[in-house]
């Protein structure tokens, strides 16, 4: 949690944001959070958000896979890597992906120390509810800050039979509140609450200590957080929750097909785009 102040190029020195500022802002200003996953969008995000995700994700969005379960820590590593480059104020949280912290607390210790060691990020976050406490406490009390992730977990899908939205049915609330209980007593300075009905989001909001960062959850969240691509309009079919502020997949592909007609018209490149030769010396 280092409160160094980072240069970025061209500006003054800024303090990063820190765990204990996003703890502390529970019921307080909504936190905003975006994924993020290479170096020129967190140059782009890091004024305007509080905090950044280096989500597996990526694995979808960047690599084309079908789900988040072939991504590697090394991956993971390279995308934190090119993220704190260009963030300098926004808190950085790194996804630990599938495979690299369910087997022991020792393990996942040994894997997130990695990822703060190599990126230089300041937390981790990992999914699952009361069968995860364990290691978020071996984890917050060895000096890795932790952000949880409960109700759709994407690393379970094969579990879940698919990306299904959980507590729909009032019988289901007990064990997800539960897992919110247990995560926020075993020391996570927050916890994303993914693709869950809204009055239990709400509810789970109400009753933990710690900041609640909804997706597909409540509007009474302590904060959200989107997919950066979806809220582009970079994904043609976005999950119901997203909300897309821009729609710039259009826009990218006529300025790529503008680009191919004039490469093959020969209008590209002009006058402007070209070098001369040197005038000769008097």
């Amino acid at each position: 949690m280092s409160t160094t102040p980072h240069e970025p190029a061209g500006g003054p020195p800024v303090k990063r944001v820190t765990v204990p500022e996003i703890r502390a802002r529970k019921g307080g200003t909504p936190i905003v959070c975006l994924t993020c996953y290479h170096a020129h969008t967190a140059r782009l995000l890091d004024r305007h958000v509080d905090l950044m995700l280096v989500g597996d994700s990526l694995g979808m969005v960047m690599h084309g896979m079908e789900t988040t379960l072939g991504v590697s820590l090394d991956l993971m590593i390279l995308h934190a890597k090119a993220v704190m480059r260009g963030a300098h104020r926004a808190l950085v949280v790194v996804d630990m992906p599938f495979g690299t912290y369910e087997e022991s607390p020792s393990i996942a210790f040994r894997n997130a120390a990695r990822v703060i060691h190599e990126t230089g990020a300041t937390a981790v976050k990992l999914e699952g509810g009361a069968r995860m406490a364990e290691t978020i406490a071996y984890l917050s009390a060895r000096g890795i800050p932790v952000m949880a992730h409960i109700g759709l977990t994407p690393q379970m899908i094969n579990v879940m039979g698919g990306f299904r939205t959980q507590g729909r049915d009032e019988a289901d609330w007990p064990a997800i509140e539960a897992d919110a209980r247990a995560v926020s007593d075993a020391g996570a300075f927050a916890v994303v609450v993914e693709g869950t009905a809204e009055p239990l989001a709400a509810r789970i909001t109400a009753s933990v200590a710690i900041p609640t960062i909804g997706i597909g959850a409540s509007p009474a969240c302590d904060g959200q957080i989107l997919v950066t691509e979806d809220l582009l309009g970079l994904n043609p079919s976005p999950p119901k929750f997203v909300k897309q502020y821009a729609r710039l997949g259009g826009e990218i592909e006529a300025a790529v097909a503008a680009y191919a007609e004039e490469v093959r018209s020969r209008a590209f490149p002009g006058p402007d785009n070209v070098y001369g030769m040197r005038k000769p010396r008097a």
